[in-house]
């Protein structure tokens, strides 16, 4: 038997509080209760309804706004953490990561992926033809960052889905650090983009994982010429 730990009041609100957004109460967007409201409905005093809030600050779940209330910015410790080392991370890593990721993603696609799922990610590659065209970088990156989180979402594996899409502002940093826009052509000069799309519609698992390596080692590629 182990000794049984005594919890401080403050823990106990901070639980409290945790199970509200993990219930979805509170989602990503909502302005919590006032401190005053808190501490009537909890009925603890203050300072503990105070360093609660503030402890849930400082893990990311949520945001005080000065002079506007408290907000809900995230539901999952977990993703914050990722979300924060992503930030960190350089391009080069996050390629190197997405190989795993971008390949199961592929092929898992190719297999359970939906006609609805086809006619979205050829849409996403249209607006990342036109954004080349139009030598819109931001836009490059949105479409193209979309692009692969819907094959992401394609394959049916929600916690990839979920792992992906920390990935989101990552991404397209590293779509940008990769875009040679400027001069107006495509970044990918192979079309690996195109195959991946056409094995995925066509239910070619294998294919699908090696044109998404392809678009990884040639994003790889750019980033060595650019340096």
């Amino acid at each position: 038997m182990r000794p049984i730990q005594k919890r401080s009041l403050v823990d106990t609100v901070v639980d409290e509080l945790k199970r509200e957004i993990s219930e979805g109460n509170w989602v990503v967007g909502d302005r919590v209760p006032s401190e005053a409201e808190l501490t009537t409905a909890l009925g603890v005093s203050r300072p503990s309804v105070r360093e609660a809030v503030r402890a849930l600050v400082q893990v990311g779940l949520l945001e005080t706004r000065q002079g506007d209330g408290t907000y809900v910015i995230a539901t999952d410790p977990t993703e914050v953490a990722l979300r924060r080392a992503l930030d960190s991370a350089d391009s080069r890593e996050v390629i190197r990561v997405r190989r795993a990721l971008d390949a199961l993603a592929a092929r898992e696609a190719a297999i359970s992926r939906t006609k609805s799922d086809v006619e979205r990610l050829t849409q996403l590659l249209a607006a990342r033809r036109d954004a080349i065209e139009a030598g819109d970088t931001a836009a490059f990156a949105e479409a193209d960052v979309a692009y692969h989180l819907g094959i992401a979402n394609a394959s049916g594996n929600r916690l990839l889905a979920g792992i992906y899409a920390s990935f989101d502002g990552s991404l397209r940093e590293s779509v940008t650090d990769a875009s040679c826009l400027a001069s107006g052509t495509d970044p990918d000069r192979a079309d690996m983009h195109v195959t991946l799309l056409r094995a995925i519609a066509t239910q070619d698992p294998d294919a699908a994982q090696a044109a998404a390596l392809g678009v990884l080692e040639q994003q790889e590629r750019l980033l060595d010429e650019q340096h």
